[in-house]
């Protein structure tokens, strides 16, 4: 039996039929599509998604922003779930680079559908197609190919029969996961074909949880027992394997400290006795100290970023080894470890039973006792700070905290937030904690904000975003009205790339290009440039509240919670004074080795100490 269908008709078929299970739990994989139409799709895609009312469809503002948002829903769904964006060509299609990046890097399943020029080159070049001299095998979307794990472009209907299974492939794969592209030139999707009945059958495509070597299970487990101040970094493939049970339990066995990652940050309550907080550059002091001191690191779910480690100045020990138990093998290999080539909740439990008897010394459960409680003194005075106004940033973090809920979750990504969050944020659930670092991608926090509340309507979202991000993609603030998605946004104003300006300031650069100022005499250097953001956001349907003091911020984050639409809270921060410390680590920011600046000459002297601790693991 055959269906004559076009392609664009066939893909929508055959994206509703796809189902996931893990654990014996089975769910649909795709929530929908994401989309704004052009010439490229409105009459391929845009037909096929009004003809299926039951995919259900959303329209977005921006195309970056609407694979932000397919981000924020697949990360809180842990990659069980995704959503499927389609564009027209050229611009629309592009503006979805910078996104697919970001899927990529943070390997989170979305899947792209971008419009392309036509596939029988006859009427080219058609309306914003790039023409090349050397081949006509050639459109902007190429662009997609380094930045997806799995890229196609479908020149006859047919094709699809093959490319849209290993789309698939990919999208369920916990190693291989990220962005996926399917280019679909504007006349083939709609074109018709006689597809095989058999493509839309119902297909269930299971996540697995592989088990790791037996004999490599039995050394990691040997190593454990002969360690004496051992150490585990909890990355983010603890919270999308579900395994902070497993973990809990684990730690408390062993007593062996947890320290966790920005995207492995909520894998431990924040209150467990063995939860030393985060780790590395943005990291706390306790959490470093053991990192430089431990014989072992065991390193779960973790790719081992520059900031996890550091710059690789964390982990002085000369004698520290490395487990790794990663589902990918390339990550697994890092630093030479012994690698458990495994899901986390498996080769947890497994790990808990292979070294049932061993615990860490008393001695070191003291210091693991004395480090937290010493950190959550810190915490205290941070959230209980009275700065100003303008408020420190570490204040408004305490503020919104204590206003939140154990299922709430707090969004963001980019600038100086992430790194104080990630120190001061007191998780209380897996998922609490979204933070879009892989990428680092400003325009993130509302889009991603939207998702993860389009995911699990039940939780309060509290998006917590500088004005540097805000600026750049706020208008989806409008697309969470149209969708009835409630937000909680914070606007931090600080006039400026509050971030980076402190980097420049301590690389010696003086902050230079980092502040919202006008032009005086030449030179960015005149009075602050001011933006009504509360103005701005209640142009965009949001209620919105302007703040400067703090009882004034905790009665609107109260406000917040109670309105049934999308609130947005502006507080402007100081972004001199009171930022939060950096604890007993370092970053490579390469400082200019000739200047005639007093301040870099001093800044390039701090770097190449500060190199000399970077370390090779052979």
């Amino acid at each position: 039996m055959a269906r004559k269908l076009t392609a664009a008709q066939a893909t929508i078929e055959f994206l509703k039929r796809q189902y996931v299970a893990r654990d014996g739990v089975e769910r649909p994989f795709f929530g929908g599509c994401f989309g704004i139409f052009g010439h490229g799709n409105v009459a391929g895609l845009g037909e096929a998604l009004l003809e299926h009312a039951d995919f259900p469809y959303y329209l977005c503002r921006n195309e970056q922003a609407m694979v932000h948002t397919a981000i924020g829903f697949a990360k809180v769904s842990n990659r069980l779930r995704a959503l499927c964006c389609t564009t027209s060509i050229g611009p629309g299609a592009t503006n979805m680079v910078t996104g697919a990046a970001t899927a990529t890097v943070n390997r989170l399943p979305v899947l792209l559908l971008p419009g392309d020029i036509f596939a029988r080159r006859n009427v080219a070049p058609v309306l914003q197609q790039l023409e090349g001299p050397n081949t006509q095998d050639i459109s902007v979307n190429d662009c997609f190919k380094p930045v997806s794990r799995y890229w196609d472009r479908i020149s006859r209907p047919e094709q699809l029969i093959t490319s849209l299974p290993e789309a698939m492939r990919v999208l369920t794969s916990p190693a291989d996961t990220g962005a996926v592209t399917i280019a679909m030139p504007q006349d083939v999707q709609a074109e018709a074909f006689d597809y095989p009945e058999e493509l839309f059958e119902k297909r269930v495509w299971n996540i697995p949880r592989p088990r790791g070597d037996a004999s490599a299970l039995q050394v990691a487990a040997a190593r454990i027992r002969a360690s004496r101040q051992p150490l585990l970094i909890a990355g983010g493939g603890v919270i999308y394997s579900q395994a902070s049970e497993a973990l809990s339990r684990f730690a408390a066995q062993t007593g062996i400290p947890v320290a966790e990652t920005q995207a492995g940050k909520g894998s431990l309550c924040y209150d467990h006795p063995q939860e030393v907080g985060a780790i590395g550059v943005t990291g706390t002091p306790g959490a470093n100290i053991l990192a430089r001191e431990a014989d072992l690191v065991i390193g779960v779910g973790t790719r081992y970023s520059d900031f996890t480690t550091a710059s690789k100045t964390a982990f002085q020990n000369p004698a520290v080894r490395f487990i790794n138990i990663n589902v990918a093998e390339f990550d697994a290999y890092k630093h030479s470890a012994l690698p458990l080539v495994a899901d986390a909740r498996v080769a947890l439990e497994e790990l808990a039973a292979a070294v049932r008897g061993y615990r860490v010394s008393a001695e070191y459960q003291e210091r693991i006792t004395r480090f937290r409680a010493e950190w959550e003194q810190e915490v205290e005075r941070i959230y209980n700070l009275r700065h100003g106004p303008p408020l420190s940033q570490g204040e408004v973090i305490g503020a919104v905290n204590r206003a939140t809920g154990p299922r709430d979750v707090v969004v963001c990504a980019a600038g100086s937030l992430p790194g104080d969050l990630h120190k001061l944020w007191r998780t209380r659930d897996p998922n609490g904690y979204h933070l879009e670092y892989g990428y680092s991608c400003m325009g993130y926090e509302i889009a991603g904000g939207l998702g993860v509340k389009m995911a699990d309507p039940s939780r309060e979202v509290y998006v917590m975003v500088g004005d540097g991000s805000y600026l750049m993609m706020a208008q989806e603030i409008h697309t969470s009205v149209q969708e009835g998605c409630k937000l909680n946004i914070i606007v931090l104003d600080s006039h400026g790339f509050s971030s980076i300006g402190g980097l420049s300031r301590s690389v010696g650069c003086q902050g230079f290009g980092t502040e919202y100022r006008l032009r005086r005499d030449g030179h960015l250097d005149g009075e602050i440039n001011p933006v009504d953001y509360v103005a701005n956001a209640a142009s965009l349907g949001a209620i919105a509240i302007g703040v400067r003091t703090h009882q004034e911020l905790e009665e609107a984050l109260a406000r917040s919670r109670s309105n049934q639409r999308t609130t947005v809270v502006v507080v402007e921060v100081d972004p001199y004074h009171a930022r939060v410390p950096s604890y007993e680590s370092w970053w490579d920011v390469p400082v200019a080795e000739v200047s005639l600046l007093k301040t870099v000459q001093v800044a390039r002297e701090s770097y190449v100490e500060g190199r000399r601790r970077e370390r090779y693991f052979l």
